[in-house]
Parts: C-alpha cells; sequence; structure tokens
C-alpha cells in the first residue's frame, strides 16, 4: 500500500494508542477539537448496543487525550440517538454531518439502519465506521458497487452464518435445524440465509423456517409449529430483545433443544428477558470475547470495568476500535478533511485493535476471527475461536 504512517503504540494501562503530534493542513482554522459523530441506539429496542458504544468511545477518547489528542487536538464525541430505527438513523445522520459538522461517524450498529443512513453520509462524503453492521449491503449497494465512505469494523454474515452453521454440525453434531428470522432486519434475514445454505451443504436439514416482526411479543404460535416439526436445534439470529423473549417462551413450551444466534444476542440484558437458567445449551458468534487472553484486550478490560464497573461486550469492544481507526487515519492524513480521513482508511496497515488486526479489503470489510460464546447460567463462557 502507498503512504507511510506514524507507528502508533499501545499504552499498557489503557489500551489506548498513543499518538505522535504532528501538523494539521489548514483545517487547524476549525479550533482545537476534532469531532467525531456518534450514530448510536441510545433509546428503543437496542439501546444496550449503543449505551455499550458510546462508553466504549468515550473510554478511548479520554484516553487519547490524556496523551495530547491527534495531531496536537483534542478528540470530542457528538452522539445522536438513532432510537434503533432505521429512518431515525438516517435523521441523526443528517444532524452530525451537516449541523455537527463531524469529520467522520461511528454506528449504527444495526445492519438495517447502517443501511439506510448510507446515503446521508455517502452524499456528504464523510466516512462511516459501523462497529457492529455486519449485512454485505453495509459497504456495498445491491449491484455491488462499493459505497467509498463506508467501513465496518466487524466480518460480515456470510462468514458468521457459516460460522454458526458449522459449529452446530461439526461440534455439537445437531442434524434438524430450525430458524425464526426476524424480517423486519437485514442483518437477521443474511445471517438465516447464510446459515441455511451451509447447514444444507454440510448434510443438516433445516426442518421449518418461520417468521417475526421486531417488536412481536408473543411467538408461542411459532415456536409450537417449529417444535411440532422436531428440530434439535433452533436458529434465531435476531437481537437480545426478541431473542430473550423467543427463547423463554420455548421453554416454557417444552422445546429443550440446543439454540443459537448471532452477535445481536450480545447484551447483559439477554439473561434478564430470557431467565438466566433458559439460557443453557445456547451459544452464538460473535467478534469478540473479553476472556481473550492478548496483553491489549486485558488493558482494555481492567480500563472499561474500572471506568464503567462491568465488562465491555463486543460492541464496546468494536467500538472502542473503530474510534482508534479514526484517530489512526487522522493522524495519517494530517488532516481533518473527511474524503482525506477516509482514502487513509482504506490505505490503514499495521492496526491491531481489542478485537484483532484490522486491514480493509477493496470492499472495506475487514477479515477477522470470529469466536463461539456458550451461555451457562446466563454468563457469557468463552467455547471457541473460528479463523476464516
Amino acid at each position: 500500500m502507498e503512504g507511510k504512517f506514524k507507528r502508533l503504540s499501545v499504552l499498557a494501562a489503557g489500551a489506548a494508542l498513543v499518538l505522535a503530534l504532528g501538523g494539521c493542513d489548514g483545517s487547524s482554522a476549525k479550533g482545537d477539537t476534532i469531532k467525531i459523530g456518534g450514530n448510536l441506539e441510545m433509546t428503543g429496542g437496542s439501546a444496550s448496543y449503543g449505551i455499550s458504544s458510546k462508553n466504549a468511545i468515550e473510554l478511548a477518547i479520554k484516553q487519547l487525550n490524556e496523551k495530547g489528542g491527534v495531531n496536537g487536538k483534542k478528540l470530542s464525541l457528538v452522539v445522536a440517538d438513532n432510537k434503533s430505527e432505521a429512518t431515525e438513523a438516517t435523521n441523526a445522520m443528517q444532524k452530525l454531518v451537516t449541523q455537527d459538522k463531524v469529520v467522520g461517524v461511528i454506528g449504527p450498529n444495526l445492519s438495517s439502519a447502517v443501511i439506510a443512513a448510507s446515503s446521508i453520509s455517502g452524499g456528504a462524503k464523510v466516512p462511516d465506521i459501523t462497529p457492529m453492521g455486519t449485512n454485505p449491503r453495509v459497504t456495498v449497494d445491491d449491484a455491488g458497487k462499493l459505497k467509498p465512505y463506508n467501513f465496518r469494523a466487524c466480518f460480515i454474515d456470510p462468514f458468521q452464518g457459516t460460522v454458526m452453521a458449522r459449529f452446530v454440525l461439526d461440534t455439537l453434531h445437531l442434524k434438524r435445524a430450525a430458524v425464526m428470522i426476524d424480517n423486519s432486519s437485514d442483518y437477521s434475514k443474511g445471517l438465516a440465509q447464510y446459515f441455511v445454505e451451509q447447514f444444507q451443504k454440510g448434510g443438516g436439514t433445516v426442518v421449518g423456517q418461520e417468521g417475526y416482526m421486531q417488536k412481536d411479543t408473543d411467538f408461542k404460535a411459532t415456536l409450537t409449529k417449529l417444535k411440532a416439526a422436531g428440530p434439535d436445534f433452533l436458529y434465531i439470529p435476531g437481537y437480545y430483545q426478541e431473542v430473550g423473549m423467543i427463547v423463554k417462551q420455548a421453554k416454557e413450551l417444552g422445546m429443550n433443544v440446543a439454540m443459537g444466534g448471532g452477535d445481536g444476542w450480545d447484551s447483559q440484558k439477554l439473561a434478564e428477558i430470557a431467565l438466566a437458567g433458559n439460557l443453557n445449551n445456547c451459544y452464538f458468534s460473535s467478534l469478540y470475547s473479553p476472556d481473550d487472553d492478548s496483553a491489549l484486550n486485558k488493558d482494555f478490560v481492567t480500563a472499561y470495568e474500572k471506568e464503567y464497573k462491568t465488562k465491555p461486550d463486543v460492541f464496546a469492544a468494536l467500538s472502542y476500535d473503530s474510534l482508534l481507526l479514526y484517530a489512526k487515519a487522522i493522524e495519517a492524513a494530517k488532516s481533518e478533511d473527511p474524503a482525506k480521513i477516509a482514502a487513509a482508511l482504506e490505505k490503514l496497515e499495521g492496526f491491531v485493535g481489542v478485537s484483532g488486526p484490522v486491514k480493509f479489503d477493496a470492499q472495506h470489510n475487514p477479515i477477522k476471527a470470529a469466536v463461539i460464546i456458550e451461555l451457562k447460567d446466563g454468563k457469557q463462557t468463552f467455547r471457541t475461536k473460528v479463523n476464516p
């Protein structure tokens, strides 16, 4: 790749990056603060994700600012609440790029929301990094053409769906799966598609597929139908709010089979909704585990727990990395021009975050390993890692 980047070292105590002070271009006239936008789920059905993201971004900014900021300027976060909805995410993006004049945006976490808001950020030529938007259409349009200002810190649905199908077949040795799909979610539909394709390719049988909509609360009729089909595994690639109710109601109906899903399960509220005991023999794929034993991650977990009195989840980890990606790109570009920052992200080399290395491919996707998390009485435990 072209371009030379100053080396960023890791803070042992805080897992942040120490950024060498450097000069800026004419953009220094804008003031002494570099504004990063957060298009986040602060309220609504996925508020747990946005709160984790905001916490982690603020932690990263605090650590960086304590070491002088980026190119001699301090960073600040401007948050717009997308209320866990695609339409609101578009409104939030409009505010951030036109009113708040941010140089880059982190979020949303929900694929449908990122896809909806991408026309706004792309039209304004402001880069956007989604921590957890895994649908392929986040960074490319329906024709497969690159969205030049959209990036992600996570793997994409084809890999995540494939990982869970392989785990069910090869590790759990289960062959009959039923699938419940959130038909209002691009994320859920994408994971379901790739899980089904890989599961059938590997010799498994999909005995039933049923849909639901976000904010539904009664799933018993659907679950009764799927139970009658005789699955030994129930795949629910949805978000924690509905997933928790589905798991709870399935257990109430005597559907005592293994269950699993994707990273949308990763919330401390899942156990509150499903009830901890109902989550035994449940698994989900993710990009991150706080139990990862790398020195960088250990420092991050220590700092996050000190700041927020809880362990970071995958949304925190990927949001933390997203902020540090911007910091390195801004430093490399020696500019606060959003287009130059986007160009620097494309050329990024040698970045290692708490969730692992990040180098963007031609479609602005990082190639990353996945982990399988097992739930035991509601507690997350690291089960295995699956490389791409």
